[in-house]
């Protein structure tokens, strides 16, 4: 069954990379739709957004007042996925950190029987470009933090470039999803191992955002320590899921 397939993909002051973005993951992808969630950026990019919808057919955009945070926009634009009929719905970023050619990939792993695949910049070694020491040093480490506490197996907790089988999507309840950032990337693919969905990473290289200013906050690692310890708390402290499903 070739399940339809969607793209979302946050923007908050991405004007000079949402048209390169649109067209190559068209040349990846041509039967996905892509859903572009804009948090009313004061560069432009919500219109030109527009702009880009109206000329293709397969771009749609969700407006939305004001930023409110990666994790909030994920949300909305989830939710809209499930108001329609796809079946398979990726997440990325703008940036180009993600590369649209792993995108083939993302889904079909998901066909071939993945609930949920992440693409892991340190699954089989690291494969970041272009990023400082401390950044790496960071994520690795939040990576480390995460497998100690919760006990997912899991490589790159916090990376941002996935699919997700729409029944994972339908099995957590978004509305109580509340974290951003990393913590927000960290929270959804616990919800789903615990849960017993089939969680599959696939390597991929990251390579830091090409154009545009990153949206990193300063306080982004405390936040997601602090979700991990609520997670591992709210699973009655408990280190693995109850039933794997089949």
């Amino acid at each position: 069954m070739n399940e339809k397939a969607l793209i979302v993909i946050p923007t908050y002051d991405e004007r000079e990379n949402v048209g390169p973005m649109a067209g190559a993951v068209l040349k990846q992808v041509p039967e996905a739709n892509i859903l572009f969630v804009d948090d009313n950026s004061p560069d432009g990019t919500g219109a030109l957004l527009d702009e880009i919808a109206a000329r293709e057919p397969r771009v749609f955009v969700l407006h939305r007042a004001g930023k409110e945070g990666l994790g909030r926009a994920y949300i909305a634009g989830f939710k809209w996925a499930l108001e329609r009929d796809y079946g398979l719905i990726c997440e990325m970023d703008c940036d180009f950190s993600h590369d649209p050619v792993v995108l083939p990939r993302l889904l079909q792993t998901a066909r071939d029987g993945a609930d949920l695949v992440l693409g892991s910049r340190y699954i089989g070694g690291i494969r970041i470009m272009n990023w400082p020491m401390h950044r790496l040093l960071l994520s690795t480490g939040a990576g480390h933090y995460v497998r100690i506490v919760t006990g997912m197996p899991i490589t790159d907790p916090t990376g941002g470039f996935k699919c997700f089988r729409r029944a994972v999507l339908e099995a957590i309840d978004l509305d109580k999803i509340t974290s951003n950032g990393y913590s927000f990337q960290i929270e959804m693919t616990h919800s789903a191992w615990m849960k017993g969905f089939k969680v599959q990473e696939i390597p991929i290289v990251f390579e830091d955002r090409r154009a545009g200013y990153s949206k990193m906050r300063a306080n982004i690692a405390t936040e997601a320590m602090l979700m991990v310890l609520r997670l591992w708390a709210r699973c009655g402290f408990r280190r693995s899921p109850r039933k794997p499903r089949d």
